[in-house]
């Protein structure tokens, strides 16, 4: 597939034009800061099926499901809906999940297998330790971090890594035993939806030809963000053709705690040798300054592929620096200032929004002074990260029972709902359930009606009418009725009246049963999606939804955005503070110890390339640590930054008397104008 000039493509500058009409051969898109990727990419698959490539052969996959749903928009907008939608565009993780779900004989597992969360694996591997003797349950969370990353470094049980390190040495004890009981409960965690189809395409050639075969053209956003076993996933279906496009910015690859390996850009450059790359270093969002206090910046970090980003927006403001005595002071003038610009500004658009406002800082301890401060002058905010809708204890109550209706092994799931609400099986039955499943070596569910080891009459019977009851719903929803299952479930267990009994009033018991309604209402939704063909298949996206949108939940609130650093890549604001910026702070001290500066450096290039218009940079000369106040040092960061471009608010000239007359007489006018005189 030569590359071909496009008319439809004019619109787009030399670079992008070159990275969506060159379809011959491996493509690496270094894409900076506000260059246009995602404008890329869905032209990218439009110009692939003019060229010929079936859309349901083209494939495109990102990290989140807003990330694709916002593509899936855009190639609808460019190749038409119907188009768009035989286009395999998703994220990683459900693209696992479509290579999973045909073939469950290879990989072990059975229809219907459930996906744990994050707080089903934690209680597995807690399990797991206590058998094996390690009673150290502050560690369990260190064991069950450990497990996840050999996941997505695509290492099976018997190649995890040993050490002299006893968190190691304790989580490779568990990880043989973690991965077998997963099956034997019908399940997967998060991470297996990328390492078990590694592992099953590695070692089925029939299915890696067949998934070869269905996807001719791959492309990756956010490269820089995938792990180990996503590129050996990626690796596999593009095979010896090599027919793919991935695009990304080492410099905003900011995950590596969650398994991100900015050196699978070296790894592709050197597994494929053909490779072009392409930079998109023409800037839409920021302004001239901005952009060259950023590549200052990130100038000190080493690179691959140097780039450098640029702008014709203008110059712009400069960069003010701001010193405060204290973390309060900080906060206080930060919230005044945006209430002032709020108040007297005017945008482009029209009146100034509090959504044109954001405050970005390194770790979601530092919001609670300015939370304080916008709060005392009733200025609205949002906090990104904030109570996902699936933590909501009603809401995980309800998908527990559609696990056990789907997956009668999800052991898990049974504990979860067996006395929610209360049906006189107590925790003593429960105890002599879990013998009886050991012995026989079966899930509770299955143990339910077997030689009783003495357990009570009544218990046994509750029990096998539990069983039973559950049994005739998933019925119902195997058939062409899985809403009207649900509902009837929730109608016949009396979990509204058990809201009503368990609420501190009756405000907050109709809040829960009104978040049990929208869930129901999304299935009611979802069951209408043609990819969708069953309660399985709903419960499966429900748990990527969860797993994959956590960050998403907010709203296009007109709101003051306050977000760490990590949350706000993506996103941009026309006015941005960036606060905090201290030694041990942002570099955080745990970076400067282990020597790992460059990735927090990154994480400060993402902060300054989220500012279109301006960019304030703060910190305080105190700032209070366990209790007591502390001297702060500026960060290492604002010394990198270019002088030309910066505003130090503590080198000025003082003003004289008249100036600071003149100023508060302009403020003042503009107050007068704005409120009619």
């Amino acid at each position: 597939m030569p590359a071909r000039r496009s008319p439809r493509n004019l619109d787009l500058n030399p670079a992008q034009r070159q990275a969506v009409e060159q379809t011959d051969g491996p493509v690496l898109v270094l894409a900076g800061a506000g260059s246009g990727k995602t404008r890329v990419i869905t032209r990218k698959i439009a110009h692939l099926a003019r060229m010929g490539v079936a859309p349901e052969h083209i494939a495109a996959v990102t990290f989140t499901n807003k990330a694709s749903r916002e593509m899936r928009s855009r190639a609808a907008a460019t190749m038409g809906r119907e188009a768009a939608k035989a286009a395999r565009i998703c994220t990683f993780h459900r693209l696992g999940l479509q290579i999973l779900r045909g073939a469950l004989e290879e990989v072990g597992l059975r229809r219907g297998f459930t996906i744990f969360d994050s707080d089903d694996s934690l209680g597995l591997v807690r399990e797991l330790a206590r058998r094996h003797g390690l009673r150290a349950d502050d560690q369990v969370p260190a064991y069950a971090w450990r497990i996840s990353a050999w996941k997505s470094e695509g290492l099976a049980g018997d190649q995890a890594a040993s050490s002299n390190d006893p968190i190691d040495r304790a989580a490779a004890i568990i990880y043989p035993d973690y991965r077998r009981e997963l099956l034997a409960y019908n399940a997967v965690d998060f991470d297996d939806l990328i390492l078990l189809p590694v592992e099953m395409l590695s070692a089925h050639d029939a299915q890696r030809a067949a998934w070869r075969e269905r996807i001719r053209y791959l492309l990756v956003d956010e490269y820089q963000d995938t792990n180990l076993a996503q590129y050996q996933l990626m690796k596999l279906l593009v095979g010896e053709a090599a027919r793919f496009t991935v695009v990304g910015d080492d410099d905003q690859s900011i995950y590596a705690w969650r398994g991100a390996r900015p050196e699978n850009l070296q790894q592709l450059a050197s597994d494929y040798p053909t490779l072009s790359v392409i930079k998109l270093e023409q800037n839409y969002r920021c302004t001239g300054r901005i952009l060259q206090a950023a590549n200052g910046l990130i100038g000190n970090n080493p690179h691959l592929f140097e780039k450098r980003l640029w702008s014709e927006h203008g110059p712009g403001d400069a960069l003010r620096v701001m010193t405060a005595a204290d973390t309060t002071d900080e906060a206080e003038r930060i919230a005044a200032e945006i209430y002032t610009r709020k108040i007297t500004g005017r945008s482009e658009s029209g009146a100034v929004r509090w959504s044109d406002f954001a405050i970005l800082y390194r770790s979601n301890h530092l919001a609670r002074p300015f939370e304080e401060a916008l709060r005392s002058l009733r200025i609205p905010y949002q906090i990104s990260g904030g109570t996902s809708f699936f933590d909501r204890s009603e809401v995980r109550d309800v998908i527990a029972y559609l696990r056990l209706m789907v997956n009668p092994d999800d052991d898990a799931a049974f504990l979860r709902v067996v006395n929610v609400p209360r049906r006189g099986i107590g925790a003593t039955t429960l105890e002599k359930l879990t013998a009886i499943a050991a012995r026989e070596r079966v899930g509770l569910m299955s143990a339910i009606g077997r030689t009783d080891d003495g357990m009570d009459a009544r218990a046994r019977l509750r029990l096998v009418g539990f069983r039973d009851w559950i049994a005739a719903k998933a019925q119902l929803a195997d058939g062409d009725h899985p809403v009207r299952a649900v509902e009837e479930l929730l109608a016949d267990s009396g979990y509204h009246e058990h809201l009503r009994l368990n609420a501190k009033d009756a405000a907050q018991a109709e809040k829960r049963w009104d978040n049990v309604n929208e869930l129901v209402e999304w299935l009611r939704r979802g069951s209408k999606d043609a990819e969708v063909q069953d309660l399985a298949g709903l419960l499966a996206h429900l748990c990527l939804i969860d797993a994959l949108d956590r960050d998403d939940d907010e709203g296009d609130q007109d709101a003051v955005r306050l977000t760490t650093l990590h949350a706000s890549k993506g996103l941009e604001f026309p006015h941005v503070y960036l606060v905090a910026l201290e030694e041990g702070v942002l570099p955080h001290r745990n970076s400067i110890e282990a020597d790992t500066i460059e990735e927090e450096r990154r994480l400060a290039y993402v902060g300054l390339t989220r500012a279109q218009r301006s960019l304030v940079l703060s910190y305080a000369e105190q700032r209070r640590r366990y209790g007591q106040m502390v001297s702060c040092q500026p960060s290492r960061f604002l010394a990198e930054l270019p002088e030309a471009v910066l505003d130090w608010e503590n080198k000025r000239e003082p003003a004289t008397p008249e100036e600071r007359q003149a100023t508060g007489a302009a403020a003042l006018a503009d107050l007068r104008s704005l409120l009619g005189g």
